[in-house]
Order: C-alpha cells, then structure tokens, then sequence
C-alpha cells in the first residue's frame, strides 16, 4: 500500500478550502498554515491538520511538515495592519526560505491583475505584464520573487486567476442589485471570471500534471463578459431592478481586457464545469439561497 501524499496549504481560505476538500477527499495528508485558532478548529473539522503560524512571522514558520506539494493562496486581509507589497512579498519570501528540502512542487496562485491592457485587447500567458495598478505590480513582484527563488531547486507553476466567484461571493452585489444602488462601474468594460470550483480544478489538475511546457497559466472561463451583462444576469436571477449604472469619463476610458483560457484547456486538459456565467451564476445563486 503506497503512503499518502503530503499536502501543504498556506492561504487556506475560499479557494484553498475546496482545494484541501478535494486532497482529504484524495486520500492525502493535507496541512494548511493559519494564524487562527477558530480557523485551525474549522479546518481540522474537514480532515485538514492545522499548523499555526503568520508569513509574516519567521519564527512561527520554523516547524513546516515534509509536504511534497506546497500551495501558495495567501490574500490580502484588508483589516491587517501590513501592506499589501509587505503581505504579498515579504510574507512569500520568508515562506520560501522556510520551505523544507521535501518540498517537489510549488504553487503560487496570482492574479491577471498582472496585465495593463485596458482597452479590450485579448491576453494570454504571452502577453506584455504592465500593471495599471499598484496591486498589479504587487503581483507581478510576487511572480517575479517566486521564479527567481525557486529556479533550478524545484518544480514551480504560476496561476494567474481571474476574478473568483462562486458560493458566498456574490452577496454584496445582490444586496445592491435588490436595493437599487447604481454601480459604479462601465457597463461596457469587460469581466474575465472563474468559478471557485473550475479554479479549484485548475490547482488540482497543476499539482497532477507533469512538470513539462510553461510554468505558468492564465485561468478563466471561455467568455469574458461585459459587466452590463453580468449585472443584468444577476438581476435577473435575483429579482432585482434592471441595473443602473454611473460612472466618471475616466473609468468609461478604461474597458479592460479579455482573457484567453486556451493554454487552461489544451496544456492541463481541463474541461470547466461552468465555462460561463450561464451555467456559474444560477449554481452560486442557488447556492446562497440554501
């Protein structure tokens, strides 16, 4: 009988959660990293053994399991008294120079926020990154300290999401779509999206694959929307007012890009359970609804 595979999680929250889920369900010995005691409570109620530390706190990060396969998810609290660059970058570092020799594979969950193109260009894991935003630079720096770090030790794979919806995602904008409230958004700029549980996939299906091609992995559906459609989709299925919509000439200059998933598909051979908002809003709205 072969041994479980040892899984480390560190940023086990919406999508590491389902990840976790997936590797216990797996058979796995999966650990997860939290600076929570009611969390480390809630995640050992799914199988997962809690460890409790802070990245931003080396000493706490000096006991790590002898995982094979390490999962980087860490977001941004925006109660916390750091930074984002300090959480994002200092935090990843101290976790990497903590990372024990047993470690064969690392996954660093990023963001699209990467791409500056703001006028409705396609992009793709090739395309120019040049953020339009500090967040994106944060990202992108993130990336950057990931490679160089890691380079010639181990096998690393970068996914960069799009915006993650799902279950539990969605009730500020219902609460707002029902009260009426005009979004302050251009109707006409584009959403690249991801269902929870297709990016779920996404790191299962990376953490599997065999460590050949790029390194790297832009994960969205197949069809970006533009956000008129989105909220009036929405609306819909909530029985909200059609949306209204104000805002400035300088956000209405800027419609976004649009995300290519091709490499998602073809190089980790993943079929998406919800490819677009057609089949992902009605299962998330349902969802929060029970």
């Amino acid at each position: 009988m072969t041994s479980p595979t040892t899984r480390l999680i560190i940023g086990c929250g919406y999508l590491g959660r389902r990840v976790a889920t997936r590797w216990v369900k797996n058979g796995d010995m999966v650990y997860a990293l939290t600076r929570s005691s009611t969390h480390a409570e809630e995640l050992a109620t799914l199988g997962v053994r809690p460890i409790l530390g802070d990245v931003l706190d080396p000493s706490t990060l000096t006991v790590m399991p002898h995982a094979s396969t390490v999962l980087y998810a860490v977001g941004y609290d925006r109660t916390s008294d750091a930074s984002k660059r300090v959480v994002y970058v200092e935090g990843l570092r101290n976790v990497l120079a903590a990372l024990p020799t047993s470690v064969e594979r690392f996954v660093y969950i990023s963001s699209t926020s990467v791409y500056g193109q703001s006028q409705g260009e396609e992009v793709d894991e090739t395309s120019p990154c040049h953020p339009a935003t500090e967040g994106g630079q944060i990202c992108l720096d993130a990336e950057l300290l990931v490679r160089e770090t890691l380079a010639n030790r181990l096998s690393t794979h970068i996914l960069r999401l799009s915006g993650i919806y799902g279950p539990g995602r969605l009730i500020a904008r219902i609460d707002g779509l029902q009260a009426g409230r005009p979004l302050q958004v251009e109707p006409n700029g584009w959403l690249n999206l991801i269902h929870v549980e297709d990016a779920t996939t996404a790191v299962i299906a990376c953490t599997n694959h065999e460590a050949t091609g790029s390194p790297l992995t832009l994960v969205s559906d197949d069809r970006p929307i533009q956000r008129r459609t989105f909220y009036e989709t929405l609306a819909q299925l909530v029985s909200a007012p059609v949306p209204k919509f104000e805002c400035s000439a300088e956000v209405t200059s800027q419609i976004g890009k649009r995300c290519n998933n091709r490499r998602l598909r073809d190089d980790l051979g993943i079929t998406l359970a919800f490819p677009t908002i057609d089949a992902g809003l009605p299962h998330a709205v349902t969802a929060i609804a029970r």
